[in-house]
């Protein structure tokens, strides 16, 4: 079951995509967007009718167009977006006050600069998350699971 509050709706629904393409008459994961639908409390009439006539082919639609930027996300995800990138400068600006601060710059002095420009997002997000801030531009992605704000950004 998925957390709306850290999850994505478009993930429920690309992976039912996926499954469905594979295996098209499994009901199991029309139940799971139904029900990740109704716990995201997402009000798309659109999503709903897919759903509730089992068009895999509008469904794939929906997916295709969150992904190419075209639709924008369910309301429910731009939330969860949101609350994400909140928490990655939360943590990332807390990182760079803690480097700035340690011992050593002399107590007379302000403080270190420091280098550091990314950070690891906080966990409590899954990876999916992140990789959707990635391809909207909102975040850069490094090797080793850091991630830093674009310029400008």
């Amino acid at each position: 079951m998925i957390d709306p509050k850290m999850e994505l709706l478009s993930t429920v629904v690309v992976h039912a995509v996926v499954h469905l393409g594979q295996t098209p008459d499994d009901p199991a994961p029309w139940a799971e967007v139904e029900s990740a639908r109704t716990l995201c409390e997402d009000k798309d009439p659109e999503l709903a009718q897919v759903i509730a006539d089992r068009d895999l082919p509008a469904m794939k639609a929906l997916a295709e167009g969150w992904e190419a930027g075209k639709r924008l996300l369910p309301e429910s995800d731009r939330a969860v977006l949101k609350r994400a990138m909140k928490a990655f400068r939360k943590t990332l600006k807390v990182t760079i006050l803690m480097h700035e601060s340690s011992l050593g710059g002399g107590p007379l002095s302000s403080g270190r600069s420091t280098s550091i420009v990314g950070v690891q997002p906080p966990q409590r997000y899954p990876a999916p998350v992140w990789r959707e801030l990635v391809r909207q531009g909102r975040l850069v992605g490094n090797h080793g699971g850091t991630y830093e704000l674009p310029p400008g950004g």
